[in-house]
């Protein structure tokens, strides 16, 4: 029987012939295109440290791997060969009849009524057929379970290839599954199965079988390598130049011949990426200074040394946040990244602003330590909609200080870079973003596992690595437990070695194959600490580090009404013609209100607002300002004081002469309160002002208790034991009885709601690297009752994204403008009347969710039709009779102004 070329792979997007049928791919060229690519990608995109992984797993020599794997990626999509599938009513058509219609009438092909209803995936039926068919060539089989055996996990891992593995087949299904799922069918449609598997094993030259076991990092890279392959296979536009016309017919020469076309595109459709060249360079010399080093010079001297030693591994640095220690952290990137071989750097922090703000810094270090060309994006909630145009408006925003690229020099992709979408932004070499896109690589979310890979090939930077809740301190766990299998070079960088920490160096070391002892670190600050990942052993370094700048930290907790105290604050300042502050305030709406009433009672004082219910564009333009008005030698002139809320806490590079903030955990302020400068830095906490919603009120009330009406801090050497004693069991002891018990309450429903989030957490993460045995599925399972709500719930973002729209025009006749006055900003519309979604990033503004989890927008049904848009409500904005532009929700009013959206609730 003849290799039947009339079985499609793709079609759409492919237009019409000159009869006027839709164009396809025949599946065995699309089979091969992915062949050829994974070729490409094993050669030019793999580490060394990823090839020898699956080298050494299938006990094969490079070459055998390299051809293996090119095999498995040709086999990706054989579960097409089905009923279900090349007879779907959304198939290629012709004159209105399928293009495959005419195979159903044929004997071979022909089906039950159960064929038809079968709704099993193409990918599931991969995996389901797969499996008998590697028994049968010869693959290792016994009669353990079958997850144990190498060809159920191939054929499961090509399963996965849209995102998510499929449960294990048992053996008794294997051997007949059209049984199970008749959709496959059976005559013709499995002789076709077979002809196109003997077909790419012969045309891709494999002749070995491997005899070796699927370990976890080899099934990362595998599964990475073969999503990738056909992610670029699929690319529409390049498939149309290789399109075969109606003669072709598939014979074996025909497929050689093709096959050499597939690998002459190959090279081509990976330079579409982006990712090609990138690496680390070789670190500098550091400077043979005398006397004791800083942290710095400390890392650079002995970190190489290590690494040379051990091989890469995690770095915890322990410092008072500043510029200083992300330097400090980025330098030990770049050793652990050379000496690795890797690829490129994501920088992870606990916010989005966070993120925002550290990019400058990210890329000045990029431009020193990365080798070849790098592409970099921003990854956060609000830029995921469209990563790379995010970045390029962060660019933007940021040009008069100096970011932007040099004239042929673009280091942010462009709008419609192939790497512009959600699922692929972690392949950048550059990434800056926050914790939450690591930790979707450790929840059963669709495509984690090309989280995991994508992050196989980088050095992983997690700043202000205690900055998260419970649950997420137990994704982040989990995380690094397969960081560490995967030997990803991470660097921690927290203010203090705490007891989070701790847990964090014992969840590396035991991926890396250590026990799950406990690693306790020192507790001095500035320090730091490397576990291998080869081994899980700690190396401490050789002598202790000197404080880069030591000084005291004043703490005065004032008792009367916030705006009263802050006035008073203030008026030094004022009368004195000069100075910086930052006032802190619990709320967006709080912090406008306090900026509205400054700007009245101090003429003279120049009043900056930056809170996280602006638009994206305008956030950044202030940061952007910001950084150059509030820097050390920052161009401000006269009295200056920065209004904003705890998303500035996490932000470099701000200095004041003063901070003052409302209640808050004692880490929180300690963040807040290091933007202060100067041997004595000044921290005023208002007691009387609201504490944040999200800030735990045991750890709130435990700071007002330790702080008292104030406390002087040595800095840095006090500043862990001022954390432990605020986390300290017996904090409570010796306190008057009421005060005691009120705290011991509030400790106990904080332990209640942690072990309730860690036991959450626990539940919801994929099983680490020595728990899959084998069984692949574990990584995409679905779990009862697990809602995407339970997902933003872990990750931390009760936030949803909304775009608000400036009203215009009459009844029937109306246009909407994303800037008020703006008649060229009007809301684009793409084919079919669809949004064009990258237009809104600038405009995006994170919302609370509690505001609008009643409201459904304005959305219509090609807006709600999108996926890149079914999680940003839209809101279209009227002008009230007081001139200002509102929105009426059932049980809120959004009035947006140039000072950002403010949220009142209704009577």
């Amino acid at each position: 029987m003849p290799l039947e070329s009339r079985l499609w792979g793709k079609a759409a997007g492919l237009g019409e012939d000159a009869r006027g049928a839709d164009r396809t791919h025949p599946l065995i060229c699309h089979l091969l295109d992915a062949a050829a690519v994974a070729e490409v990608v094993w050669d030019e995109l793999l580490t060394v440290h990823q090839r020898s992984t699956v080298a050494e797993a299938l006990q094969v020599s490079d070459g055998q791997a390299r051809s293996l794997a090119a095999f498995w990626a040709g086999l990706h999509d054989i579960g097409k060969i089905s009923v279900p599938f090349q007879l779907h009513r959304n198939g290629p058509k012709h004159g209105g009849k399928l293009l495959t219609q005419p195979l159903s009438a044929e004997p071979g092909y022909a089906f039950g009524a159960g064929a038809v209803q079968d709704r099993q995936s193409h990918e599931a039926a991969a995996h389901w057929w797969l499996v008998g068919i590697f028994e049968k060539i010869g693959y290792p089989s016994s009669k353990r379970r079958p997850q144990s055996q190498l060809g159920h996990a191939v054929a499961q891992l090509l399963g996965g290839h849209g995102g998510r593995f499929h449960p294990v087949v048992h053996n008794k299904d294997s051997r007949c599954p059209a049984a199970r799922h008749p959709g496959l069918g059976m005559g013709s449609w499995e002789e076709q199965r077979r002809l196109h598997f003997d077909e790419v094993r012969r045309v891709v030259g494999v002749r070995s079988v491997p005899q070796g076991r699927m370990t976890p990092g080899a099934a990362v890279v595998l599964t990475g390598l073969v999503t990738l392959s056909d992610w670029l296979a699929s690319i529409e536009e390049e498939i149309r130049t290789r399109l075969r016309d109606e003669t072709w017919a598939g014979t074996p020469d025909d497929l050689d011949s093709y096959w050499q076309i597939a690998r002459s595109a190959a090279p081509r459709l990976l330079q579409r990426t982006d990712l090609l060249g990138t690496g680390f360079a070789q670190p500098p010399e550091p400077p043979r200074c005398a006397g004791k080093p800083g942290l710095g010079t400390s890392m650079a001297r002995q970190m190489p040394d290590l690494v040379a030693e051990h091989g890469p591994g995690m770095v915890v640095v322990t410092a008072p946040s500043s510029e200083d220690r992300t330097e400090a952290a980025l330098c030990a990137a770049a050793v652990l990244g050379h000496a690795a071989g890797a690829r490129g750097l994501y920088y992870a922090l606990p916010t989005g602003s966070a993120a925002d703000s550290h990019m400058a810094q990210v890329h000045a270090f990029a431009e020193q330590a990365l080798t070849g060309p790098w592409r970099s994006l921003l990854l956060h909630s609000s830029s995921r909609l469209k990563p790379a145009e995010a970045a390029e408006q962060w660019a933007h925003a940021n040009a008069t200080g100096g970011v932007s690229p040099e004239p042929g020099e673009e280091w942010a992709p462009t709008a419609n870079s192939w790497l512009n979408s959600h699922h692929r932004a972690l392949l950048a070499a550059l990434g800056t973003g926050t914790v939450d896109e690591l930790l979707q690589a450790v929840m059963p979310v669709k495509f984690n596992v090309m989280r995991l890979f994508a992050l196989s090939s980088k050095v992983v930077v997690v700043d202000e690595a205690h900055a998260r809740n419970a649950w997420g301190h137990e994704l982040m766990l989990r995380f690094l437990e397969w960081a560490a299998a995967l030997r990803v070079p991470v660097v921690l960088a927290a203010t203090a070695a705490d007891k989070s920490v701790d847990a964090m160096l014992a969840a590396y070391r035991h991926g890396a194959g250590g026990d799950r002892e406990p690693v306790k670190q020192p507790r001095r600050t500035p320090g730091w600490l490397f576990v291998d990942a080869q081994s899980g052993g700690g190396h401490l370094p050789q002598g202790p580090t000197d404080a880069a700048c030591a000084g005291t930290l004043s703490v005065e907790v004032v008792d009367g009404t916030p705006y009263g105290e802050i006035e008073a604050a203030l008026a030094p300042i004022v009368a004195a013609g000069s100075g910086r502050a930052a006032v802190y305030r619990a709320t967006p709406a709080a912090a406008i209100r306090t900026f509205h009433q400054l700007t009245k009672d101090f003429p003279t004082l120049n009043v900056t607002l930056i809170h996280e219910q602006m638009r994206n564009k305008d956030r950044w333009q202030r940061l952007a300002a910001c950084r150059g008005a509030f820097a050390p030698d920052g161009a401000v002139s006269g009295p200056s004081v920065l209004v904003t809320t705890s998303m500035l806490e996490h932000i470099r590079g701000l200095h004041f002469d003063l901070v003052l903030s409302g209640p808050a955990p004692l880490a929180a302020l300690l963040a807040r309160a290091v933007q202060s400068v100067g041997d004595r830095s000044r921290l005023v906490v208002l007691r009387a002002d609201n504490a944040s919603e999200l800030d735990d009120a045991a750890l709130v009330r435990r700071t007002d208790l330790l702080l008292g009406t104030g406390r002087t801090v040595s800095l840095p050497e006090e500043l862990p034991l001022v954390l432990d004693e605020v986390y300290a069991n017996e904090f409570a002891d010796g306190l008057e009885w009421a005060t005691a018990r009120e705290v011991q309450q509030l400790d106990n429903q904080r332990t209640v709601r942690g072990n309730r989030a860690g036991g959450t957490a626990r539940w919801l993460a994929v099983p680490g690297p020595g728990e899959l045995d084998g069984n692949l599925g574990l990584l995409s399972r679905d779990h009862t009752g697990m809602e995407p709500e339970l997902l933003s719930s872990v990750l931390g973002e009760d936030v949803v994204q909304v775009v608000c729209l400036y009203e215009h025009g009459r009844p029937g006749n109306k246009v909407y403008l994303l800037e008020d006055g703006v008649p060229e900003r009007r809301l684009e519309r793409g084919p079919k009347g669809r949004p064009v979604p990258g237009q809104l990033v600038p405009y995006l503004i994170p919302v609370p969710k509690r505001f609008v989890e009643d409201m459904e927008g304005d959305a219509n049904n090609a807006w709600r039709g999108m996926a890149a848009l079914k999680n940003v409500l839209r809101l279209n904005l009227e002008k009230g009779e007081d001139g200002r532009w509102v929105h009426t929700g059932p049980k809120y009013r959004f009035c947006m102004s140039e000072h950002g959206l403010v949220i009142d609730e209704l009577p």
